[in-house]
């Protein structure tokens, strides 16, 4: 199989303006507006678990172009989702939302970064993939945790 090619500009720009919907929300919430906030911290939640979710489909993406994937890339492929949909359970069951959910989530983009590494490791990435993830990441999942916070 031909090694990847680098991630092309488009890619990193397009994945750059993937922090402004969050960053709205952010300024949203510091605002103050009682009447918008639930509306702030639901966006912002359900946009870092479509988020968080997408990049599990990277991921597999990535394991399903690899010669031999290893085993654990699968998993972790499908984890990304799991905890999406576990981040909804206090809402389901009436439990304090989205608050607690949006930490959870805040802290899996966060943590995300030792997969993204990993796949790195085992050359399986393209060039740059960690130049680009490692600000998306910590960036999405930091502005997620001050939404949390705010």
């Amino acid at each position: 199989m031909p090694s990847p090619q680098p991630l092309p500009p488009i890619a990193c720009r397009l994945g750059y303006a993937g922090l402004l919907p969050q960053l709205a929300m952010v300024a949203v919430l510091l605002q103050g507006r009682l009447d918008e906030r639930f509306i702030a911290l639901s966006i912002a939640y359900a946009y870092a678990a479509l988020i968080l979710s997408f990049l599990g489909g990277l991921w597999w993406g990535l394991a399903a172009r690899a010669e031999r994937p290893p085993n654990w890339l699968w998993f972790a492929a499908v984890a990304p989702s799991l905890i999406a949909l576990a981040s909804a359970w206090p809402w389901a069951v009436g439990e304090p939302w989205p608050v607690p959910s949006l930490i959870l989530l805040g802290v899996a983009l966060i943590a995300s970064l030792a997969v993204d590494r990993a796949l790195v490791r085992a050359d399986i990435a393209p060039p740059g993939w960690l130049r680009l993830r490692l600000p998306l990441s910590l960036g999405l999942g930091a502005m997620t945790l001050v939404a949390a916070l705010l």
